[in-house]
């Protein structure tokens, strides 16, 4: 092929890339669907969605794994048990990640500085068990399942690791370690949120302002990928979640109090902000036409808000 036509078509397949704004998807009507009561611990952290659209929620400080409804009425499912002595770098036990399988049985995660600290499954009658077993020191975040291989992955934000366990449970292997995963000496929040996506684990670095990807190997091994870094520049982000698809994610920063748009070559947008509704936003779910974003109101010492906010998603045409 001639060289001229080479190079045309790489200037136009360059313009192509740089001009993501038509296809951006767009956030509107914000509203608050629910709210929750930061007296009681009620600090929204995690959220996965149920087929009809009820958004499943870990109450952090309370240490509650809560359903709220269609019609925002929230009921209590689950309290992870009391542990004496709980240590952890936001004080004591604190509920994290969570994580749904298709048969109703949910995941969450318990960091509390003692043998309590891993995965604990929720199953569809009511029953709670722990079933992974973390280092004491670990701060167990962000939580995905991969159904598919029976995975579990979890985003370590004190130790920089992205453990995997099975399903089945025991003690958890070291998945993916490194710089790009590590917190730094001016914050002790590594990564953070996690997302399976697309062949690979998807990670937030809160430290570092980053949204990661690591390829996940074939079988039998399924061994972590070169980390690479997918965008820059997202203060102190939390959890993310994937507008559908493709590689477009929203992004919750918990200490800007915004909502970002990150499309598939880095750059970034805001779509909500505290007059939206948001009180340090901490974690984001995509179904159907709606987004749903957790707002924990931890650093909100004034007149906290912790809440469940619902908005529209749609896609502009090209």
């Amino acid at each position: 092929m001639p060289r001229t036509v080479l190079a045309a078509g790489a200037a136009l397949a360059a313009l192509l890339v740089s001009v993501p704004s038509g296809g951006d998807p767009t956030v509107s009507h914000p509203r608050i669907a629910a709210h929750f009561d930061a007296a009681a611990g009620q600090n929204a952290e995690n959220i996965a969605l149920e087929p009809d659209g009820s958004a499943d929620i870990t109450f952090a400080f309370a240490r509650q794994v809560a359903r709220v409804g269609k019609d925002g009425d929230t009921t209590i499912l689950a309290t992870l048990p009391e542990v004496p002595g709980a240590v952890t770098p936001v004080g004591g036990a604190v509920v994290l990640g969570i994580a749904r399988a298709h048969d109703g049985t949910l995941y969450v995660n318990y960091a509390t500085g003692k043998r309590e600290t891993g995965i604990w499954r929720l199953s569809p009658d009511g029953e709670l068990r722990q079933i992974g077993f973390f280092p004491a020191n670990a701060f167990p975040n962000g939580l995905a399942l991969d159904e598919e291989c029976g995975t579990l992955y979890t985003a370590d934000s004190a130790l920089g690791t992205v453990w995997s366990l099975p399903v089945s449970g025991g003690e958890p292997t070291a998945w993916a370690t490194g710089t790009a995963l590590e917190p730094t000496p001016e914050l002790g929040f590594g990564a953070n949120g996690l997302k399976v996506h697309n062949g690979a684990v998807w990670v937030s670095n809160s430290a570092r302002g980053t949204l990661l990807r690591i390829p996940v190997g074939p079988e039998p091994d399924r061994a972590a990928g070169p980390v690479e870094t997918r965008a820059t520049g997202l203060t102190f982000i939390d959890d993310f979640a994937f507008t559908g698809h493709g590689d477009t994610v929203l992004a919750a920063l918990i200490q800007a109090n915004r909502l970002e748009l990150v499309r598939p070559d880095g750059t970034h947008k805001t779509v909500l902000t505290a007059t939206d509704g948001l009180d340090n936003p901490t974690s984001v779910a995509v179904h159907a036409k709606k987004v749903y974003v957790n707002s924990a109101a931890f650093f909100n010492t004034t007149d906290p808000d912790p809440n469940l906010l619902l908005a529209r998603i749609s896609k502009n045409k090209l």
